[in-house]
């Protein structure tokens, strides 16, 4: 079958076409996935990334009209084919640079949560440990919550959710017994402390309440009184996930628990200090799962 020089401008024009399409979907699905904690900008940045879609749909028309109205000689086809590979080359840049960006951010803040746990030898990887089992919490959760949560802020907030022990003396996380009533109120300063740590970053905002009520019980007898509902679902998750990392974790003033004694406690504890339908769905998850979130360097 032979083409002549007109076919093959139309190829390459509804090839250009077909293609670009396909990169205003990649780029309109980054831009959703643009709202977490690392990624989140200001109103500038936001009011770009807006542009950027609408002169891609522009774009888009472009090839349309030159398809059915224009009569383009090859160059012209040329270019338009060449455009729409040029914008999937800097949008698949674009797409690896931030993850780069995101996974560097990432390990730099395990780094320096590693940093802040070797303060306390009690807590040696508790923090990567909580976050690990809270995106696993988060992976088996229903659609009907996961679609309420970024997955990304919500992992940067249980990995952050003790930075505010940073403010606690080191006198009481190194305790070899059980704190008394004033180390307790002292200890208990250390999710407030950790928001005011945090508050610089504008865009950690959206988590600051998640690390604050971590502490919080279904019941009201948490550290501010927020009971059931008033308490986020983000630091419910966070709650339920620390909880279990400190049954199963060995401390000075005490040996680790097992993996049946640690969802025993969970369910005993269910409606009263965790969400019961968090616990039931955290007891559901395969075993070899949850034993898998542990680091290698944890207690």
């Amino acid at each position: 079958m032979r083409f002549d020089s007109q076919s093959i401008i139309f190829i390459m024009i509804i090839a250009g076409a077909v293609l670009m399409q396909w990169n205003i979907i990649r780029y309109a699905l980054f831009l959703s996935g643009m709202s977490d904690v690392i990624s989140l900008g200001d109103k500038k940045s936001t009011a770009l990334r807006a542009l950027g879609l609408v002169l891609l749909l522009f774009f888009l028309l472009g090839y349309v009209f030159t398809a059915v109205f224009g009569s383009p000689d090859f160059m012209m086809g040329g270019i338009l084919f060449g455009g729409s590979i040029f914008v999937w080359i800097v949008l698949n840049i674009m797409f690896n640079l931030t993850d780069v960006v995101k996974n560097r951010t990432l390990e730099i803040s395990e780094m320096l949560i590693g940093m802040i746990e070797a303060r306390d030898p009690n807590l040696s990887g508790h923090s990567v440990y909580v976050r690990n089992l809270t995106k696993l919490l988060y992976k088996h959760l229903p659609m009907s919550l996961k679609h309420k949560i970024n997955p990304v802020s919500i992992e940067y907030a249980a990995l952050m959710h003790d930075v505010g022990k940073l403010a606690v003396p080191e006198a009481i996380l190194n305790k070899p017994v059980g704190l008394d009533e004033d180390e307790w109120k002292v200890m208990k300063t250390h999710p407030d402390a950790g928001v005011k740590m945090l508050a610089p970053i504008k865009t950690f905002d959206i988590i600051m309440p998640w690390i604050k009520y971590h502490h919080e019980r279904i019941d009201g007898g948490g550290y501010y009184g927020l009971k059931g509902k008033e308490i986020p679902l983000e630091a419910k998750i966070i709650c339920v996930a620390d909880s279990y990392s400190a049954i199963t974790m060995r401390r000075a003033y005490k040996d680790a628990k097992s993996y049946d004694e640690a969802v025993a406690i969970l369910r005993d504890n269910a409606g009263t200090q965790f969400d019961t339908q968090l616990v039931d769905i955290f007891v559901s998850i395969p075993r070899n799962e949850v034993e898998a979130c542990k680091p290698r360097n944890a207690f």
